[in-house]
């Protein structure tokens, strides 16, 4: 819980810190308007300027997405070229196979194991009358 409140302040700074460096880009960026006081030529002029500086950016925002598509677009095709070149495997279906212990343990340890399990002559015998017992 120390863990996640801790995690939870960071990230309510970060949301903070985000906020002031895009306050402050923004104001470095784009000097404040002042409309009072022009008269109706002044301010049909300061919207055309305006609307020339929107187009301007709205025409950079569509070259850099048109960028941004290309590329994701090469970066597929070289995906694809990629895993072409790997070839193409195809795993074969397995099989079960029943295999003894003995014959699995001659095949990890290699012919040095001369000693055979047999699983069965551990087990103990019960009799019939114990059971009924």
């Amino acid at each position: 819980s120390l863990m996640l409140a801790k995690a939870k302040e960071e990230w309510d700074q970060e949301i903070v810190d985000k906020q002031a460096e895009k306050e402050r880009y923004l104001s470095e960026r784009i000097a404040p308007l002042h409309t009072s006081g022009l008269s109706l030529s002044q301010l049909q002029d300061l919207c055309r300027e305006l609307h020339e500086k929107v187009e301007i950016v709205d025409e950079e925002r569509y070259d850099i997405e048109a960028k941004c598509n290309h590329n994701t677009r090469e970066i597929k095709d070289l995906k694809i070229k990629v895993l072409d070149l790997r070839g193409k495997f195809k795993r074969p279906p397995l099989r079960r196979v029943r295999v003894s212990a003995d014959a699995m343990l001659r095949a990890l340890l290699g012919s040095k194991h001369k000693v055979s399990m047999d699983l069965r002559a551990n087990l103990k015998s019960v009799k019939k009358e114990d059971t009924e017992k």
